[in-house]
């Protein structure tokens, strides 16, 4: 039986609420992987924006348990979820929902999220994670699940140069700042600013980071994309934290960031704008 090219009916797609203008702050990597792969895809769907305090509320009232965990065992609760009243689908992981999209609507859109390709980025560190990564389950995209966690590593080792400049609602801030204060166990706000010769150890680390990622990057120049002129699910898992960069990075660090290594990051995050709306 060959799969639909199009869904019938528009999906739900659950995403975090920053501050307003909403579709210009927010900056959550997970969901923003989600909201490329759905726009790569030309999948039509709403999108409900979802309070920061009232994510694990929200998610509990889907049914949808938690995809991953803190060291100590608890819950994180997160987004991205999407609904797809197509197939009576909830699926409440940013890979999972990818591979749905593939899956059910393999002719939709800009073609083939997970194309073959040798994606062999590994990061090794002892940086300490802010937020824990999604367990990777084993699946036939194997090689894209691995750079996935891969990547998630890789950024989030270098998130505490961007969380103190997250665009918080202003009606919901001071319970967010809580809540990240809670789960970093710090004493306040302030603790997560990183300045002076601490922020320029980081941003070398960063830099070098992703200059090793980078070199996938190089294997066919043709296009800003792994694979060239052909973007694929890896582009986008990619995109996703450049977006978080490009919304919470001081304007001056962004614009040297996207010009690192030859202007490969600038270039991809050019690319993807396409996919960005």
């Amino acid at each position: 039986m060959s799969t639909p090219s199009k869904p019938s009916e528009a999906m739900i797609f659950y995403d975090i609420a920053m501050r307003p203008p909403i579709a210009s702050t927010c900056c959550s990597p997970n969901p923003w992987k989600s909201r490329l792969a759905l726009n790569f895809k030309n999948i039509a769907y709403s999108t409900t924006w979802v309070p920061l305090p009232d994510i694990a509320q929200g998610r509990r009232a889907l049914d949808m348990d938690a995809c991953r965990k803190f060291g100590d065992g608890t819950n994180f609760y997160t987004l991205p979820i999407l609904i797809d009243p197509n197939t009576s689908s909830k699926i409440g992981d940013s890979f999972d929902i990818a591979v749905h999209l593939q899956t059910k609507y393999s002719n939709s859109g800009s073609g083939n999220l997970f194309p073959p390709q040798n994606l062999d980025f590994v990061f090794n560190h002892d940086l300490a994670l802010l937020v824990p990564l999604s367990e990777r389950k084993e699946s036939e995209h194997d090689e894209y699940s691995r750079f996935n966690t891969n990547v998630d590593a890789a950024f989030t080792a270098h998130v505490p140069l961007m969380v103190h400049n997250l665009p918080f609602d202003p009606a919901t801030a001071e319970a967010s700042k809580a809540e990240f204060i809670r789960r970093a166990g710090v004493k306040s706000w302030n603790d997560f600013e990183v300045k002076g010769e601490q922020r320029e150890k980081l941003k070398e680390s960063f830099r070098l980071m992703l200059g090793d990622l980078g070199k996938q990057f190089l294997r066919d120049t043709s296009g800003p994309f792994l694979l060239g002129e052909q973007a694929s699910y890896a582009d986008l898992i990619v995109g996703g934290w450049l977006r978080m960069m490009r919304v919470t990075l001081p304007e001056d660090e962004w614009e040297e960031a996207r010009g690192w290594h030859g202007g490969i990051f600038g270039r991809l995050y050019d690319g993807l704008e396409k996919y960005m709306e």
